[in-house]
């Protein structure tokens, strides 16, 4: 039988952490699913790991080393499901995760993606106590082009329909394929994916509250990184302006601002304050209105950087902790209201 779900998980250098990836998928409530890895030429025991688990809806798919977006588009290409979800290789699901979308796109036709919040966790696996709360409803053009509205590349099930609707052709190999993550980008791919689908597409994009998704947060990371994302972003813009750019005129400097505060709240997660401070600085030189559209999330940026920046390490240290159990604890409880919410429409419905 044809399964209903195919998950893909693009495996690359994840050898600590794919085994329980994998296992988060078989653990799923929602049983009905083909599971594609696919191997993107990763030079560690990754691929050996994900050998062990006997289970025959795992395929296995192996490629040279072209990227992730690469590795999603063989994905794609091979998977039998209506409906597609994507999971990074070290990242986790809670069980219930493919039974809650699943409902959710069965009840809403019109909607073409249904995504999660995230619990962030440490390397080694523990909650680190605070989440990503993306907007879940009446998500707008302006909402996907300034902010990320989904949040991470594993956080959503999508409707396969979408895809067919933004795919286009080019060789590959010396033949024809499908193609429907842009291979030419090497950053910022969830980003122009969504545009695409919001600009191109009918669909829409809802969420539901509960945190399904397990988002690891690498402390390896770099600040310099920070900059290759930028340069990502504004290659993404530059895509899009080539076939919206009206859409693009309207809403590029106030997205430019949003996301360069974005990388200001990253490069306080990574204690570089002075990289803090600039990002920050150049994001209200560029749009400062956002000081009135969301003035207390701006206010909150701006501080933690300056704070970073000008304070003592151990001071500033005692200061984050409270600041994030403080945050944690409302994001949680915000969790708790909108899923009571819901129970509480759905019981009306």
């Amino acid at each position: 039988m044809t399964p209903n779900v195919s998950v893909i998980i693009a495996v690359y250098k994840v050898e600590q952490y794919i085994a329980a990836t994998v296992q988060s998928v078989l653990a799923q409530t929602y049983q009905d699913f083909e599971l594609l890895i696919v191997d993107d030429g990763s030079p560690d025991r990754s691929v050996e790991i994900c050998q062990q688990f006997q289970d025959p809806r795992i395929r296995i798919i192996r490629q040279k080393n072209r990227g992730a977006n690469a590795a999603r588009n063989a994905g794609i290409r091979q998977a039998q499901g209506q409906y597609l979800a994507f999971l990074d290789g070290d990242d986790l699901w809670l069980p219930e995760k493919l039974a809650k979308h699943i409902e959710h796109l069965e009840q809403s036709s019109k909607v073409g993606i249904s995504f999660s919040r995230s619990a962030f966790i440490d390397e080694a696996g523990n909650p680190l106590g605070i989440y990503q709360m993306p907007k879940l409803q009446g998500i707008t053009l302006a909402d996907t082009l300034c902010r990320n509205p989904i949040g991470n590349g594993s956080a959503a099930v999508i409707r396969r329909a979408v895809f067919e609707a933004i795919k286009f052709q080019d060789e590959l190999d010396g033949t024809l394929q499908d193609f429907y993550w842009d291979e030419q980008l090497q950053g910022s791919q969830d980003l122009d994916c969504w545009f695409r689908i919001a600009i191109q597409t009918p669909w829409q994009v809802e969420g539901i509250p509960e945190a399904l998704t397990l988002y690891r947060v690498n402390s390896g990371g770099v600040s310099a990184n920070l900059l290759r994302k930028q340069a990502s972003w504004e290659q993404v813009i530059e895509k899009t302006r080539a076939y919206a750019p009206a859409l693009v005129a309207q809403w590029e400097n106030p997205a430019r601002a949003y996301h360069l505060r974005y990388l200001a709240r990253r490069a306080v997660s990574l204690r570089d304050g002075a990289v803090a401070v600039q990002l920050f600085q150049q994001a209200l030189t560029t749009y400062w209105r956002m000081l009135l559209e969301e003035p207390r999330r701006t206010v909150l940026t701006g501080a933690a950087a300056y704070l970073i920046w000008l304070l003592p390490q151990p001071l500033y240290y005692q200061l984050e902790a409270l600041a994030l159990k403080v945050t944690g604890a409302n994001q949680k409880r915000r969790i708790l209201q909108d899923q009571a919410q819901e129970q509480q429409v759905g019981q009306l419905v």
